[in-house]
């Protein structure tokens, strides 16, 4: 008797494997598929925590920066050096003129002249020294201060003296003759009484090179002080008659200041330099003297008072973060004439 055949997979036993092994595959690729999602979620969610965690550093940390800088500006205030709070006794009353004379510099007319009031208005002050160490600067700002000494000397009446450390010359000598007396060490470089503007010229090398310049103006003459233009012999003239003017301004002021006691000679506004002790003897400067010396037997006041006006940390933090940004670039680009 034969027995019923049933076909392979379809039978209780056989069939109910097959079915199962069937099905694995697709249950094992469903929860590798959910797995691969949550963990890419969780990827994606740890990314933007990071990222918002970053960002609110990066607020905290501008936030706390700002705060700081305020911080300072409140204590170190914004007052640019100055005198002590009880300046009635008698003193003498001394301003630093250093570095390069130029608008926005330390020896700056504004600052200077400030300075200068300030002192001559203290009721203590029995003297004024301007004590100068510069190789000197603009002519502008020299002229401003020298005639501002000049009036201040007309209004109160106090006397003013020049105390040379190591330099004063070219647009510091046209500061100091406008002193009453001028004090200078033996060493000290003194003179410089001339004028100058430099620059460089580039058209020989452009022509070598190949390289060609173009340069649009309104008005011919523009462009003459162009680095990369040619300079022609009516603008070179008239460059010279502006320094030729210049420099008389600076002799006027010079012979104005010293008077009698300067014994002229053809190199004495050649703009060549002599030390301390030929200034002396040739009537740029009048004795051989330190500050304490000025101060002790000249004033009769041996209290030093310092008037000088500065940047403080405030002003200078300032400077850096906005005001100054690009300022050396500026100067490096701009020409002008110049006592030094």
């Amino acid at each position: 008797m034969t027995e019923p055949q049933f076909p392979s997979g379809t039978d209780g036993v056989t069939g109910a494997n097959s079915a199962k092994a069937g099905s694995e595959p697709v249950a094992t690729q469903a929860i590798a598929t959910e797995n691969w999602e949550r963990a890419t979620l969780e990827k994606l969610a740890m990314a933007t925590l990071i990222e918002q965690r970053q960002a609110r550093l990066w607020r905290n940390g501008i936030r706390i920066a700002w705060l700081a800088f305020l911080v300072l500006l409140a204590v170190f205030g914004w007052e640019r050096g100055g005198s002590p709070a009880d300046v009635s006794k008698p003193h003498t009353a001394v301003i630093e003129i250093k570095g390069e004379i130029a608008s926005g510099g330390e020896a700056s007319a504004e600052l200077v002249i400030s300075s200068m009031r300030s002192a001559f208005e203290d009721a203590g002050t029995q003297g004024v020294v301007l004590l100068i160490n510069s190789p000197g600067g603009s002519p502008v700002q020299a002229g401003i201060i020298n005639d501002e000494i000049r009036r201040l000397k007309a209004k109160y009446k106090k006397p003013v003296y020049a105390v040379v450390e190591e330099t004063c010359a070219s647009a510091a000598y046209y500061i100091a003759v406008a002193a009453d007396k001028i004090y200078v060490d033996k060493a000290s470089v003194v003179g410089s009484i001339g004028v100058l503007m430099d620059g460089f010229g580039f058209t020989g090398l452009m022509d070598k090179l190949g390289v060609e310049r173009r340069l649009m103006t309104a008005g011919e003459n523009k462009g003459f002080l162009d680095p990369f233009s040619p300079q022609t012999e009516k603008q070179r003239a008239f460059a010279q008659t502006m320094l030729d003017q210049i420099h008389q301004q600076f002799i006027a002021a010079v012979k104005a200041g010293r008077g009698t006691r300067l014994k002229e000679t053809p190199e004495t506004f050649s703009g060549l330099f002599w030390t301390g002790q030929q200034a002396v003897e040739m009537g740029l400067a009048d004795q051989l003297a330190s500050l304490d010396f000025v101060a002790r037997e000249v004033i009769k006041a041996e209290e030093l008072v310092d008037y000088t006006r500065r940047d403080n940390v405030a002003e200078r933090l300032v400077k850096r973060f906005g005001a100054s940004i690009g300022e050396g670039s500026v100067r490096a680009l701009k020409t002008s004439p110049s006592l030094r």
